[in-house]
């Protein structure tokens, strides 16, 4: 228990609550007279002795149980015992049409075999819990363990497993008990597992530095590992970066604003010098991009789109035009919202009008929101952004719209903070949206987005 608390304390400090070595002292003094049998007691020995801000109380508040929830997994139940020999052959027939995955599922909720140490182990590694340091985060990830353990596939097969048991003659009352035991057996389970990711996190967050990352690391660091302070301070480095490159794609502009030679008006302005042409006419162009800018606001998505929001409104007078659009499970059109009010103030409006939701995202149905009310907003002098993951709860992709809006575009780019290698994995589509992208840029930093930014305004 000690060492459970050194490492909350340290995860405190890593996410900027001050604790110093007198108030740490403080915390295992009235431990060592309060004990650690009553939990709420426990709790609030340490929230008196090691917060002194009242803003400091939500950090407690979020990582407490990530430090001390309960330790081990769920109490499951086996009724296989109870089966007699004619039900245990019709259970074992049923499930022989299903494939290998769902029937090892099946028989372990059956038997009520939680996950071991190893398969948990496993299951975090591949979707990445080792980088998670944010508390905020741990619902979401024990999601993505699920997923990548079929959990909804499961769901379907037992429904399908209590058929063909009726089919095979299992009388109700029995089928009853065998679906109420797997889907508590699941239950468990998904307790299991987001138990893990919680004690994950919290051990991430305690190996955490204690010394506050420089700017440039915070930079470096990817949208899914930044906490709310992070994100306080790269929103302001955001409008310093957008400024840089505000100036540099004017000059580049400016560079380049001569179009092709212009003889008629080159002999015209020469005729003062007897025809010899001194002054060289060129035929203008226009060089400022028109943008329609789709962004992912959902939780995996929120600081990166919130960034990205902040970069174009930041530079606008670079720019020609910019449609501006919002998702999660429908498409919002916020460029009014960004009229005549700071970038801060405008992205603050719009992510507040959005609420972030689990698993909600519906990238299919938005882009048919946008192909039903606004495709005038695309013609061929039009720069095509999405800004997302891809991730669509195995949504309907509408690839045919998507392909739709990237011909009718001058180029389609789709600015996406995953690396390629997770593309296609879980619920991500972004395979499929692929072949229709003239360039898919890796953001998952504001180093890379401020590169992508750079990049699709050259």
């Amino acid at each position: 228990m000690e060492q459970q608390i050194i490492k909350f304390i340290a995860a405190l400090r890593s996410l900027g609550v001050r604790v110093s070595l007198a108030e740490s002292a403080d915390a295992f003094s009235a431990i060592d007279k309060l004990g650690v049998q009553d939990r709420e007691l426990f709790r609030l020995s340490l929230r008196a002795t090691l917060i002194k801000a009242a803003q400091d109380q939500k950090t407690f508040d979020e990582l407490f149980p990530l430090f001390f929830s309960a330790q081990g997994p769920p109490p499951m139940m086996d009724m296989t015992h109870e089966l007699s020999e004619e039900e245990a052959n019709q259970i074992a027939q049923a499930l022989q049409n299903m494939n290998r995955h769902l029937q090892e599922m099946l028989q372990r909720l059956m038997q009520g075999q939680a996950l071991s140490k190893e398969e948990l182990e496993r299951l975090a590694q591949r979707i990445g819990l080792q980088h998670a340091v944010d508390p905020r985060y741990q619902e979401w990830m024990a999601r993505r363990m699920e997923q990548a353990m079929g959990f909804n596939e499961v769901r379907e097969a037992m429904q399908e497993l209590m058929e063909t048991l009726q089919q095979l003659g299992m009388n109700a009352e029995r089928r009853e008990q065998i679906r109420q035991l797997l889907e508590s057996n699941q239950q468990g389970m998904s307790e299991q597992i987001r138990n893990f990711v919680g004690s994950r996190i919290a051990e991430n967050m305690s190996e955490q530095p204690n010394q506050r990352d420089s700017l440039n690391q915070l930079m470096d660091r990817h949208f899914s590992d930044l906490s709310e302070s992070d994100m306080q301070r790269l929103r302001a480095e955001v409008h310093r970066l957008a400024t840089i490159l505000r100036s540099r794609v004017a000059l580049r502009q400016k560079r380049a604003k001569s179009g092709q030679l212009d003889p008629k008006a080159t002999i015209r302005a020469n005729l003062k010098h007897n025809g010899v042409p001194f002054e060289l006419k060129h035929r203008s162009r226009t060089l400022k991009p028109k943008l329609v800018v789709i962004c992912d606001i959902s939780t995996s998505m929120r600081y990166c789109s919130e960034l990205m929001l902040t970069f174009l409104h930041s530079m606008q007078d670079v720019i020609s035009k910019t449609s501006a659009f919002a998702f999660i499970d429908h498409l919002e059109f916020i460029t009014p919202e960004f009229a005549g009010k700071a970038s801060s103030e405008a992205v603050a409006t719009v992510l507040n009008r959005m609420p972030p939701g689990y698993y909600s995202t519906d990238l299919g149905y938005s882009l048919h929101n946008f192909f039903s009310d606004f495709m005038d907003k695309i013609d061929s002098k039009t720069t095509l952004i999405v800004v997302g993951d891809a991730r669509n709860n195995y949504n309907d992709p509408q690839v045919d719209i998507f392909r739709q809006m990237a011909r009718r575009s001058y180029r389609s780019l789709w600015i996406n903070p995953e690396p390629e290698i997770q593309w296609g994995t879980g619920d991500s589509d972004m395979w499929k949206y692929a072949p229709h992208c003239d360039d898919i840029l890796r953001a998952g930093t504001l180093n890379e987005l401020a590169s992508a930014v750079d990049q699709l305004l050259s």
